[in-house]
Parts: C-alpha cells; sequence; structure tokens
C-alpha cells in the first residue's frame, strides 16, 4: 500500500482503473460503512481524517506537527465524486473523495438532503468466515460451514461419491480463482481442496483473516478479503512518514478552506473505526435534534461473522463516555 502526503492515499495502480463490483466493494468494507452520495453536503474533521493516518502507520499523532489557525474542526463541504478502489497487493478496500469547503454564504443557502447517506449494499446470499490455521495451511483446504455452502453455493450432485463440482469466483480485481467444491470426510463436511491453496498463498493470507463468498443476481461466485489488523513493524521504504503524512493532510484541507478549493482525500474503512467524513444532515441531527441524558440507553451496531450486523443495548455509563468523547473531540 503507497502513501502520499495527501494522507492515507494510495496511488492509481494499473489494475484499478476498471470500475469495482460495489457489492463486493461494500461487502468487503463491512456492513457498518456507508458513503455520502455525491452532490451531497458533508461535514469533514481533518482530527478524524489524522487518526486513520494515524492507526494506518501504526504511529500515534506527532505533538510537535503545527497548528493551522484558518483549518476548523470540521469543514462543511460539498463532495463532488467518490469512487471506489481496492489495493493491487493487499485487496484493501479504500475509497477516494473530492470535497469543496462552502463558503459562509453558500452554508447559509437552504439545503435539503437527500438522504443520510448511501446505505451499506450488503448482499443476501453470503457468508464471511474468519480462516483458522488449517484453513491457511498449504496440505488441507477450507472448511466451509454446512449451512454457507448450502446457501451460497450451486448445489452438489449426490447421485455422484463423493458430490463434488467446480467453482469460479471472481475477486475485486476481476480475477477468476478456480476451486474444488466436496463433501467428504467422517462426518462429511463441505471442503474447497484444489485451488485453494493457491488462492492462499497467492493472497498471503494468515490464521485470523477472514473470507467471504457472494453468489450475486447474475448467478455470479464473487471472492472477498478482510485482513486482520497487523502490527506494521518495519514500514517499506515507498512509504513517506507518518508526520509528513498529517503536515500534508492538514496543509491540503486548510488550503482548501483558505480558497474553497477542491481537495482529495481517500478514506479506509477498515483502517480505524473513525468516520471522518459524514453526511451534513446527520451531523445536524446528531449534535442538534438528539437529546441525550444520564441513565439513556442506546443501540450500537456491530459486525459479526455470521451476519452482517447487531444491536446490541448498552450500559446507560457508556452512553455518557461516547457523547462526552464526541464533544470533546469534534465539538471543541
Amino acid at each position: 500500500m503507497r502513501l502520499s502526503s495527501a494522507g492515507f492515499s494510495p496511488q492509481p495502480q494499473e489494475g484499478e482503473k476498471r470500475v469495482l463490483n460495489s457489492e463486493l466493494w461494500h461487502a468487503c468494507a463491512g456492513p457498518l460503512v456507508s458513503l455520502p452520495p455525491v452532490g451531497s453536503r458533508v461535514v469533514y474533521f481533518p482530527q478524524g481524517h489524522s487518526e486513520q493516518v494515524a492507526a494506518s502507520t501504526n504511529k500515534e499523532v506527532d505533538a510537535h506537527i503545527p497548528n493551522y489557525p484558518s483549518l476548523p474542526p470540521q469543514l462543511i463541504c460539498q463532495l463532488h465524486n467518490v469512487t471506489m478502489h481496492a489495493d493491487v497487493e493487499t485487496d484493501e478496500v479504500y475509497a477516494q473523495m473530492t470535497l469543496q469547503p462552502l463558503s459562509p454564504q453558500e452554508q447559509k443557502e437552504a439545503y435539503l438532503p437527500a438522504e443520510l447517506g448511501t446505505p451499506s449494499k450488503q448482499p443476501t446470499n453470503y457468508f464471511c468466515k474468519t480462516l483458522t490455521a488449517s484453513d491457511t495451511s498449504t496440505h488441507g483446504g477450507f472448511s466451509v460451514p454446512r449451512r454457507a455452502a448450502e446457501k451460497v453455493f450451486p448445489p452438489l450432485d449426490f447421485t455422484q461419491q463423493p458430490p463434488a463440482q467446480e467453482l469460479i469466483a471472481r475477486d475485486l480485481h476481476d480475477n477468476e480463482w478456480k476451486f474444488r467444491h466436496i463433501f467428504r470426510g467422517q462426518p462429511k463436511r463441505h471442503l474447497l481442496t484444489t485451488g485453494w491453496s493457491v488462492f492462499v498463498s497467492a493472497k498471503r493470507l494468515i490464521a485470523g483473516d477472514s473470507v467471504l463468498f457472494i453468489w450475486n443476481e447474475k448467478n455470479q461466485l464473487l471472492l472477498g478479503i478482510r485482513r486482520a489488523n497487523r502490527p506494521q513493524t518495519v514500514m517499506p521504504s515507498s512509504v513517506l512518514s507518518s508526520d509528513s503524512m498529517h503536515l500534508g493532510l492538514l496543509a491540503a484541507a486548510a488550503h482548501a478552506a483558505a480558497t474553497n478549493s477542491r481537495f482529495t482525500i481517500f478514506y479506509n474503512p477498515r483502517a480505524s473505526p473513525s468516520e471522518f467524513v459524514i453526511p451534513l444532515a446527520k451531523y445536524v441531527k446528531a449534535v442538534y435534534h438528539t437529546r441525550v441524558s444520564v441513565g439513556m440507553r442506546f443501540r450500537m451496531l456491530f459486525e459479526t461473522e455470521e451476519s452482517s450486523v447487531r444491536r446490541y443495548i448498552s450500559n446507560p455509563f457508556v452512553m455518557v463516555y461516547v457523547v462526552l468523547l464526541f464533544f470533546i473531540c469534534y465539538k471543541f
């Protein structure tokens, strides 16, 4: 993954010129991720952007990075463009956004938001599994949960002994991967054998990474990856220092705020939970229209392996902490 002074910004690569499959991109990004629609107004938080750069480089923000007096804690912007990408080497998904700060006069103009954000286009027929040590062994195969195999894979012919078929799956870069799907063992289970070790080696998968399969409406099998967080002890020579990246993104945002010019940012939904581009309607609703009090309960969404999201009723004390953290970080 290459980075530049504009922040978390991989350089355009040969394999990224084509339009990525939106359904697969959103599945890899996760069920909690949504992208604001083009043409909408959003709030951009430079601090949240800085936090994601710190998370992606495994380094805390340097205290000596200078402040930019002309850069407010949040910028109200017009979103001109959004494109989805995936790193050629790691399959890590990210989005490129073009923003333009609005002048004070433009901010006063009447604005009717179309929606709070593009819903995460999670597929219906898919499964996601965290890989075990045996799944990533070069001498083994991939053990598929029975319900998942029956839901996503084409049905096996059980008149064969053993029942088996060839599967062809396409990844984010439209590469084909061929696997032998077989139902065998004692007790019997679904396995991907021939072709699986080639895929694991090519993608450099380890235990803890996740793979997901989708059977879409076009009767195509899609294959994606969600990598586990890895401590990055050695940075590639092509990567600029974390301090340089913070300086670059802050300088770009400050210049855009002063001149009302467009600037480009990159958002990696898997790097950190920092969501630093939020639909204006969502921001206004959260800050000005949501009444909170001590003891109030609220719902939070979490990713799970078997289902897309899970609702959880929080502890009241957690609610107070979340609200205080939000206002400390972004309000003041």
